[in-house]
């Protein structure tokens, strides 16, 4: 991709946006309200998010559960639907010929005669990226799907209940209609994008959202701060969320290597949240009030997300949600650990009855010690 800036005022609005999609047909999740530039979005509870479904895929890992069902399918999106989940994330590219399907990774790996054959997802048509892995078809063969560890080793990309690969709209029309989507625009960290290809990968997705979305809850996040920034220009109805590292990392882009530069971001985009790595937001907690302050959202993602203890330590810091891979384990903690002030308000009345779980109770100042101590930790 040749170097070009994206000069957001200068891109239309959609013009497919129907005029009967409005917020308030996520109520039930949502309270409403608008303000200049930004739609409100405030959750009512503490989110559970699954991510890639019901969890990626760490194929190097002893843990089954990294192994257990393909991610990013629909196989994957339904087993994280039976639990008490309020979204799934999951990663969206478009082909060559402009059709969003989910993947995660940036290229698509197979075998043939012992030699590795590496290909772009975005330069694939959708024939040839439905093609690799397990097919729809009866008795039909799809090319062996491998994939490259952190380490730089390929492996067969082999799971305990395998899926084929899925496009956005079958999504839509096959998931539990109960679960929200949390849409990861995906962009190659490595490629300066040209304005005109942004828009056209943004429009190619928000036809697919804006026609199959139904009323179902839709929130749009990315790393990529233009991307990020269109998509809330191009539409009006769905929050806008800006990925970032929380400084954990560094990249060339500025915008993307702080928690400080992703508010600076969102309040200057009309964005209406952040989605952090944990560990940038336990090494900087008082970010979290900066950010709360700038009446953003805040939810994070990360390995440490799926520890129950660093989830409720979040719920405690006042944190929105989580981004999580053991749904099964995390829903049921946080059920247990996270309940609305009505719920503990119902133990109470009810006297005489052993309660089935203790919530952990920290004063103001054990608070304070434990924010300090945290960053200590985590280092």
């Amino acid at each position: 991709m040749a170097l070009k800036a994206v000069h957001v005022s200068d891109v239309p609005y959609l013009d497919q946006v129907p005029e009967k999609a409005s917020l308030a047909l996520y109520s039930t999740r949502f309270s409403q309200g608008v303000e200049i530039g930004r739609t409100s979005f405030k959750p009512s509870k503490f989110l559970v998010v699954g991510h890639r479904g019901n969890g990626m895929n760490l194929l190097q890992s002893a843990d089954r559960r990294m192994k257990a069902v393909k991610e990013n399918s629909i196989l994957s999106f339904n087993a994280a639907a039976n639990y008490p989940i309020d979204f799934i994330e999951f990663d969206v590219q478009v082909t060559k010929d402009d059709c969003p399907v989910i993947f995660h990774d940036d290229f698509i790996l197979t075998q043939e005669n012992g030699t590795i054959y590496e290909r772009r997802v975005t330069e694939l048509t959708l024939a040839e990226f439905l093609s690799y892995g397990p097919q729809r078809e009866e008795g039909l063969a799809g090319k062996p799907l491998m994939r490259k560890t952190k380490d730089g080793k390929i492996v067969s990309w082999t799971v305990e209940t395998d899926d084929s690969a899925c496009t956005l709209k079958e999504a839509f029309e096959k998931v539990n209609p109960s679960v929200g989507f949390n849409i990861e625009l995906k962009f190659d960290d490595h490629i300066v994008y040209q304005q005109d290809y942004l828009v056209r990968v943004l429009q190619a997705v928000l036809h697919v959202v804006l026609e199959y979305a139904n009323g179902r809850p839709i929130i749009f996040s990315s790393f990529q701060p233009d991307a990020a920034l269109l998509v809330k220009k191009l539409q009006t109805t769905y929050p806008v969320f800006f990925l970032t590292n929380g400084g954990t990392e560094i990249y060339y882009d500025v915008r993307r290597n702080s928690l400080e530069e992703a508010t600076k971001l969102c309040l200057e985009g009309g964005l209406e949240g952040i989605v952090s790595e944990v560990k940038g937001i336990f090494r900087n907690p008082g970010a979290v009030n900066q950010i709360k302050e700038s009446k953003l959202s805040l939810l994070t993602y990360g390995k440490l997300n799926n520890v129950p203890e660093a989830v409720y330590m979040q719920h405690l810091m006042g944190i929105d949600g989580v981004i999580v891979d053991f749904v099964e384990e995390v829903t049921e903690a946080v059920c247990k650990l996270v309940k609305k002030p009505e719920d503990v308000e119902d133990e109470i009345l009810l006297e005489g009855e052993e309660k089935v779980q203790n919530r952990p109770q920290f004063s103001q100042r054990e608070l304070s010690f434990l924010l300090k101590l945290i960053p200590e930790l985590i280092q």
